[in-house]
Parts: C-alpha cells; structure tokens; sequence
C-alpha cells in the first residue's frame, strides 16, 4: 500500500520537463493557471456554461497571445544570431519612436 501511495506523489519524466519549461515561461503558467482555475469553478457562484465558455475562451487568446508574443522574440533572436554568426558587418538596428 505504501508503494501504490508513493508512486501517485512522483512525477513522470514528462511531468518534471512540463513544470520545467512552464518554469521557463512564467506568463505561460499564470494563463494556464486561470484555465485550470475556470475548469475547477470551487469558489464563487455558479456560472452558466455559456459564462464558463467565455471566460475559456478569452483565456485561450491571452494564452495565444502570449505564447506567439515569446516565439516572434525567440525568432527574432534566432534570425539575429545567425545573422551575425554569416556575416560580422551585420548590425541591428531599433526603430526610432
């Protein structure tokens, strides 16, 4: 019995590299934390499915939003090194406000 209980508290390999890489993105985990949140509904008056619908799905484009906001950035980085990496003349340049 206590085998069973201890292997249910551990954390497969998969486990470990999702809180790993949510660790790596912290806006990530708090949209993912407000879906989960929305799906457990413990507290709070009892919302309607269509409430429920669209709380998830504003969360879902935050989440988008989000997500496509840290890989343009990853890219842009990316591009940028190899970049420079093919040719050291190459410099970068902010737009001007």
């Amino acid at each position: 019995m206590k085998n069973k209980e201890r292997g249910q508290n551990e954390f497969s390999e998969q486990d470990t590299q999702l809180i790993e890489q949510l660790r790596e993105h912290p806006e990530i985990r708090e949209r993912v934390r407000s879906i989960l949140e929305i799906a457990r509904n413990a507290e709070g008056p009892l919302k309607t499915a269509d409430e429920v619908e669209e709380l998830l799905i504003e969360e879902m484009r935050r989440l988008g939003n989000v997500t496509l906001s840290q890989w343009a950035s990853q890219a842009e980085e990316r591009v940028s090194t190899e970049l420079k990496s093919q040719d050291s003349t190459v410099r970068s340049r902010k737009k001007k406000r």
